[in-house]
């Protein structure tokens, strides 16, 4: 079940304590986009959000959208928000992980990503050996196929809870 539990556990975004992430050694985030930065059926970002990306990479962040949606969808909010991206990056598998931090020269205490699912965002990045950061999904609609993972995770997610590994609504870092 370890594999299933975030290292760290936020409401959203906007609740992470980026600087304790920064005093871990974090250099580099990698961002979920839907249900995370922005509902699915969205097409642009909005100003909060870009003023969250301004400030991370003001800190010094480099900032990444790591997304499993097609390039078409996940281009428009990079080339918007001036990050690098990866779309269709098959999470929960490891190899798109892996190639992001071989060409970037980060090692495995280097990268978090933060997401809205455990077993695509949590999963890929415990696997890899990342900081893993779940935060609630931003809305209740999904994209199809990730309505059957979310069937998946409530399940997950009953077991975490009943050994007191993971509650939903107590926030952690």
């Amino acid at each position: 079940m370890e594999k299933y539990i975030p290292d760290v556990y936020q409401k959203s975004i906007y609740t992470i304590e980026y600087s304790k992430l920064l005093d871990r050694g974090i250099k580099c985030l990698l961002f979920d986009l839907d249900n995370t930065l922005v509902p699915a059926s969205i097409k642009i970002s909005n100003n909060k959000i870009k003023e969250l990306f301004k400030e991370l990479k003001e800190k010094g962040f480099d900032v990444h959208i790591f997304s499993n949606s097609s390039k078409s969808r996940v281009k428009i909010f990079a080339d918007e928000l001036q990050v690098d991206y990866c779309a269709s990056a098959c999470k929960p598998f490891k190899y798109k992980f892996k190639k992001l931090l071989y060409d970037n020269d980060y090692n495995e205490s280097q990268v978090a990503i933060i997401g809205d699912q455990i077993l695509t965002d949590v999963l890929g990045g415990n696997l890899v050996g990342i900081t893993t950061i779940l935060v609630n999904p931003i809305s209740q609609k999904d994209f199809f196929l990730t309505r059957f993972t979310r069937i998946v995770e409530k399940k997950i997610i009953k077991k975490l809870r009943k050994y007191d590994l993971l509650i939903l609504g107590k926030y952690y870092d």
